[in-house]
């Protein structure tokens, strides 16, 4: 449902019982002698947990208290970033529900007690998010493996449609990423990410992994099981209110107002829908040209007769050479002309194309129901 989330909170809304749990201290903030600001005008005191706390199974979320100048003048300011499942399991393979709200607010705020750090739990709820990553934990139980999956929804080209900007395929082809300024469009495979933060974090995709290392070493699940994760990571307070207008819902970006299964389930299965699109183009496969004309118009019944042609040799030529080929071999016409012919093929509508674990992803996002790997174990009682 959700995973990493960041509340920001203003000067009234927090206090701070031990400053020096913060590096620096959080004192030079608060009394004489201050700090002076930096020369890019803010001075920031941070808290995270330590890698012998994860190891020992103690979760705790990232902090960081910045004071900057305003308009008004100084500005101090809480940043609190957290998974919320480690916060609640110790991992974030099992997967929190609505109904956990109430526990997840009191583990924060005992968590924060903890680090030195008051916040009222009636401010917790209410908090300002200023990001959130929507996810889903899809288990492929059918002998299907996360790698092959990325490596065909690789192929899609969602970037004009989207406004990303970079498409990633990386860590030996376990994760997928379509980055934005604001958010990102994240597939990888859990367990193979797990595996690379043993070996170093900073190869991972997530963060915090120490608490999880032992995992598999305490659990055996039944076999086949892989999870391919999807997340929708929104990195902005803007990229949040533009996504809840596009959905029509009607919301305040507060932990309280965002933490609810309706609106992850229709985050999710609107950039899978994206993806679902994407793939048509390259999984669509006519008998004939005469059939890959006539699915056009079927499909595009307003389109024009110069475009559906434009359409029609491109596709037959990337059908032929590839999209990466094509891309080299028109590219001295200039980028903006791929832009176009590339907005053009994602816009266009072609007979829907069958492909499995798009559909079980599918599935998976519309019941939401939490994942947990006790349903899972071998020996399960």
């Amino acid at each position: 449902m959700i995973d990493t989330i960041v509340l920001t909170l203003g000067p009234e809304q927090f206090s701070i019982s031990d400053h020096g749990r913060f590096n620096p201290s959080t004192a030079g903030l608060f009394q004489a002698p201050y700090y002076t600001l930096g020369r890019n005008g803010f001075v920031k005191c941070v808290q995270n947990p330590t890698t012998d706390e994860l190891e020992r199974g103690i979760y705790r979320p990232r902090l960081t208290v910045t004071r900057r100048i305003g308009k008004l003048g100084y500005i101090t300011t809480l940043r609190i970033e957290f998974s919320i499942p480690k916060l609640i399991f110790g991992n974030n393979f099992d997967e929190v529900s609505e109904g956990q709200f109430d526990d997840i607010i009191k583990r924060l705020y005992d968590s924060l007690y903890g680090m030195g750090v008051v916040v009222a739990p009636h401010v917790l709820r209410e908090a300002p998010v200023s990001s959130i990553h929507y996810s889903k934990n899809i288990a492929l139980t059918d002998y299907s493996i996360p790698y092959n999956i990325l490596k065909e929804l690789s192929k899609i080209k969602l970037n004009q449609k989207l406004d990303l900007n970079q498409t990633d395929f990386r860590n030996e082809g376990h994760c997928l990423r379509f980055r934005a300024n604001s958010y990102e469009i994240c597939l990888y495979d859990k367990t193979k990410d797990l595996q690379k933060a043993k070996i170093s974090e900073k190869r991972a995709i997530e963060r915090d992994n120490a608490i999880q290392f032992e995992l598999f070493d305490q659990f055996k699940v039944k076999r086949p099981f892989e999870v391919l994760r999807m997340e929708i990571r929104l990195g902005k307070r803007a990229k949040i209110k533009e996504i809840l207008k596009t959905l029509n819902i009607q919301a305040y970006t507060t932990f309280s107002e965002l933490f609810k299964e309706s609106i992850a389930r229709q985050v999710l299965l609107l950039y899978l829908e994206q993806i679902k699109n994407g793939y048509a183009l390259l999984a669509y496969h006519p008998k004939s040209k005469s059939q890959l004309i006539s699915d056009i118009k079927i499909h595009n019944p307003t389109i024009k007769i110069r475009k559906m042609l434009q359409i029609c040799a491109t596709k037959l030529i990337i059908d032929d050479i590839g999209i990466r080929e094509f891309q080299e071999v028109i590219k001295t016409y200039g980028k903006h002309n791929w832009n176009r012919l590339n907005n053009d093929l994602l816009h266009c509508k072609f007979p829907e194309q069958s492909f499995a674990p798009i559909k079980v992803m599918g599935q998976s996002m519309e019941d939401l129901k939490p994942l947990r790997l006790r349903d899972f174990l071998l020996n399960n009682t």
